[in-house]
């Protein structure tokens, strides 16, 4: 355990300054190791951290340090409470970002049809159009950029001072990455839980791949209501509710050839007498029912809907629920698919009719086939006066562009929905950092409106270990999936064989094919606490670290990277992967937007670390509260790099004596004897409590802001006191006590301080202490109480007074020296105290402290009321 007091061989720099602290500190932690992880150790003294892998698409914005930083300012508390810290870093190398990177840089895009070009070299700039390049060519180009911007992330990261245990981090693309989510899915599908189903899907047009309810975001778009009349199918029914047709209201109009049904509420009076009838569809004659469901807003529209397959997620609800026919026409592309009317499927009353109608709309993209089935509608005299402007929430990929589409498709999906309700306790036992996050995760968990969907239609990811039988006659037998064996994994289905095959089989009849598609980032990211604790081939590893101790993580991804790894976790090992999640907040920008590299109002970091230095920059992050939004300020980097700046000066103050106090000096506890300095120190250990209780609560930022009101004061206040007793003029004992008040408050407050500024306070450690600040212990107000000797109740009272009533004159008598605006060097020749008598008591305990502090000749002291304390004059100046 480290010493309050000092090393004996102590070098203090004349000058001490911050410029070139991080390359080299940098340099020698990474030479000592002071961060590596020990695996000896039990798991009860082991603190783990399931950090979270940075998407590698680029560069990393000011948002990444603040919250980064959060997770670093509890994992070196932890570490200095006696905890061995499992602080692992990943990058979250694969998916659609990744893809979109490579394509960008390189100009190029990924044709999976051709075959491997061993001798391909990127273009030296991006051509247009893009040069298209196979499969295993284009994963090439992602592992070689992804590979410069880890690199990147690495320096950046170690600049900031992040405690990470480099030798640990992991690529969600690497190997041990693929084996661990190929194997959670082998298991999913063993016991039924992974399941492949032709279903509706949320498809981008644009990325041409399925997408998850949890990457959804509603934007508001132009659109309009368009009013269609159908043509009720029965005379005798259209005779008795006297009107021939009914009318819906729709904003996608181009759908009417996908209609199945019409839907209304229940409880609608308007439309009993024609639920359970059927109307007919404009233009081609399809008749469809009329069916009554819950969903149906009495209040939209006209209040009847018209249920295509599909147009939005309630079209999905009602086919479902309804048992209704699918009749699609959204393609992948996003375009109208060539339909042959009057074939199964597609009956009308009038196919020739249907048939032209359709051909004017087929292969055109859905914003061109709304335009030109309007045109069709008006001319047909179905379309009831003219369409009515609207704004209105459209659901999009969050990386899109264009409008998500239902179409459906083959695709894998992970059963969710049986298990709402144990994965709310789940949530329910997870500690929340602020506790109101839960909330969220709750509110998301009972909107969920399927299971979850993992394929992606993508090249850069990890392969679904399966392949499929063909037919005799050619067909692809995707109900009798041919699992790998786990002891191979990983492997890639496009390349490896399954078992019983031979190479030459791949894609002919009576022989075999992979499956082509990718899981989705989340479905690897999910599993993130399994690849870092060792599962499964280190069980050791495992044991030590698992369930993990904390996921520190911004709110917006509750949904997504929180509530999957809970469900992953939950049906792999029957338990929480983490027993805290410290939720951050965004970073906003000066319009109060959330930063983000699409919104293009990010701001890089590393001149920021330059300018402030990584301290001033990690002051400013720890301001920030948890789960909250916080604004980007560069003035409080400022501020926390005048607080860097503080500590140095006040360091080297503290640690350096005259030689007339130098024998004064030592490392007896006992000599800390004067009523000011044992009240300081006191005032110290109630410090310490109030931010160890913060830490323990992840409130770091009650930490520091505790933490740094104490060290000011200390500055302002004590240094000033003690200045002149410290070097001796008040005899041996006086600057004892001093020196070793001094040196046992700063050896503290080095600590509080050094999750928050890693590099000023491992400086200052290392003038005068051995080993690492990082690895000293946290200190404890129990190691404090032990310096000041009596401590009883009396002698607590008498001294805390005394402090109070030094500061207080401290201050009036520095306040109207300057608003007398008289330098500091000039001495006062008399100040005279009025107080009550047992405050007037007080001036021999700390007068000698306030002439020397405050350069006062001499101090006047009476006994009265109001308590007055005035600067009578000034010497005159010399």
């Amino acid at each position: 355990m480290t010493g309050l007091l000092y090393d004996p061989v102590m070098a203090l720099p004349e000058k001490p300054a911050l410029e070139g602290l991080e390359a080299k500190w940098m340099a020698r932690w990474e030479a000592s190791g002071v961060y590596r992880f020990d695996r000896s150790r039990p798991r009860a003294e082991v603190y783990s951290i399931d950090t979270p892998p940075p998407t590698v698409s680029g560069s990393l914005h000011v948002g990444h340090v603040f919250s980064f930083t959060h997770t670093d300012l509890v994992a070196r508390f932890h570490r200095m409470r006696g905890r061995e810290v499992f602080y692992p870093m990943g990058w979250d190398d694969n998916g659609l970002p990744t893809e979109r990177r490579v394509q960008n840089y390189y100009g190029v895009r990924c044709d999976p049809s051709l075959p491997y070009d061993p001798s391909f070299t990127p273009p030296t700039e991006p051509p247009k159009p893009p040069v298209s390049v196979s499969r295993p060519n284009f994963i090439e180009l992602c592992a070689r950029l992804t590979a410069e911007d880890e690199k990147a992330f690495e320096r950046l990261w170690k600049y900031l001072g992040l405690s990470v245990d480099w030798s640990m981090t992991y690529a969600t693309i690497g190997r041990k990455s693929q084996q661990v989510s190929q194997l959670a899915f082998l298991h999913l599908l063993k016991r039924g839980l992974a399941y492949q189903n032709e279903a509706p899907t949320l498809w981008d047009v644009d990325f041409k791949t399925a997408v998850a309810q949890a990457e959804l975001e509603d934007r508001e778009v132009a659109g309009a209501f368009h009013k269609i009349a159908f043509r009720i199918a029965d005379a005798g029914v259209a005779r008795s509710l006297g009107r021939p047709s009914v009318e819906i209201e729709t904003t996608r109009p181009e759908l009417i050839p996908a209609c199945v049904a019409l839907v209304a509420h229940p409880d609608d009076e308007r439309y009993k007498g024609l639920v359970g009838r059927e109307v007919e569809t404009p233009l081609f004659g399809v008749r469809v029912p009329v069916k009554a469901h819950g969903l149906a807003d009495p209040e939209k529209g006209s209040g009847i809907a018209m249920i295509c397959t599909f147009g939005d997620i309630t079209d999905v609800t009602w086919w479902r629920e309804l048992n209704l026919p699918v009749r699609a026409v959204i393609q992948a592309d996003g375009t109208l698919r060539p339909v042959s009317w009057g074939a199964p499927g597609w009956e009308s009353s009038d196919a020739g009719a249907a048939q032209r109608h359709y051909d004017e709309l087929a292969r055109l993209s859905a914003n061109k086939a709304r335009v030109k089935i309007v045109e069709q509608l008006r001319a047909g005299g179905a379309l009831q006066g003219d369409p009515r402007p609207i704004t209105h929430a459209v659901k999009f990929y969050e990386k899109g562009d264009r409008p998500l589409e239902i179409v459906t498709s083959r695709q894998w999906f992970i059963k969710t929905i049986e298990f709402r309700e144990a994965l709310i306790e789940r949530g329910r036992e997870l500690k929340w950092h602020p506790e109101y996050m839960r909330t969220r995760y709750e509110n998301w968990t009972n909107g969920l409106n399927g299971d979850w969907c993992v394929s992606r239609q993508r090249y850069f990811g990890v392969a679904f270990p399966v392949w499929y039988p063909i037919s005799d006659l050619g067909a692809t037998q995707h109900d009798h999936p041919i699992a790998a064996a786990e002891d191979r994994l990983p492997i890639d289905p496009s390349t490896d064989v399954p078992p019983g095959y031979r190479p030459e089989q791949r894609g002919v009849p009576g022989g075999f094919v992979g499956d082509p598609d990718v899981m989705d980032t989340w479905a690897t990211s999910s599993v993130s606490p399994q690849i870092v604790c060792g599962w499964p081939d280190d069980l050791d590893l495992f044991a030590r670290t698992f369930p993990m101790d904390l996921r520190p993580q911004a709110h917006d991804i509750i949904r997504t990277w929180l509530f999957s790894s809970v469900l992953r976790s939950h049906l792999e090992h029957g338990t929480l992967p983490w027993w805290n999640a410290a939720i951050s907040g965004w970073i906003l920008d000066p319009d109060r937007k959330k930063m983000s590299k699409s919104k293009g109002n990010v701001v890089t970091p590393m001149a920021l670390l330059e300018e402030h230095g990584s301290d001033g920059v990690r002051y400013w992050a720890a301001s920030g509260r948890q789960g909250a939004d916080t604004a980007f300020d560069t003035n409080q980097m400022r501020v926390g790099r005048r607080l860097a700046i503080k500590i140095l000066n006040a360091s080297k103050f503290a640690l350096s004596e005259s030689s007339a106090a130098s024998g004064a000096t030592g490392s007896s506890s006992s000599m800390i004897v004067a009523p000011v300095d044992r009240a300081m120190i006191r005032s110290l250990a109630a410090l310490v409590d109030e931010v160890t209780r913060a830490f323990e609560e992840y409130d770091y930022t009650r930490a520091l802001q505790r933490a740094e009101s104490f060290f000011w004061r200390f500055c302002d206040d004590y240094l000033e006191l003690v200045k002149g007793r410290r070097y001796g003029e008040q005899g041996p004992g006086g600057a004892g006590s001093a020196n070793a008040a001094l040196r046992a408050a700063l050896s503290v407050m080095l600590r509080l301080f050094a999750p928050f500024l890693p590099y000023v306070t491992e400086e200052v450690w290392s003038w005068w202490q051995e080993g690492s600040v990082h690895r000293a212990a946290w200190p404890k107000a129990e190691e404090l109480a032990a310096l000041v000797g009596d401590d009883s109740e009396a002698t607590r009272e008498l001294d805390q007074r005394a402090y109070q009533w030094a500061t207080d004159v401290l201050f009036e008598v520095r306040k109207q020296r300057s608003e007398a605006k008289q330098p500091l060097k000039v001495p006062i020749t008399s100040v005279s105290v009025q107080a009550h008598d047992t405050t007037v008591g007080l001036m021999p305990i700390v007068e000698a402290d306030l002439r020397a502090a405050l350069r006062v000749e001499r101090f006047d002291v009476a006994v009265g009321e109001p308590q007055q304390i005035v600067v009578r004059g000034y010497a005159e100046h010399v």
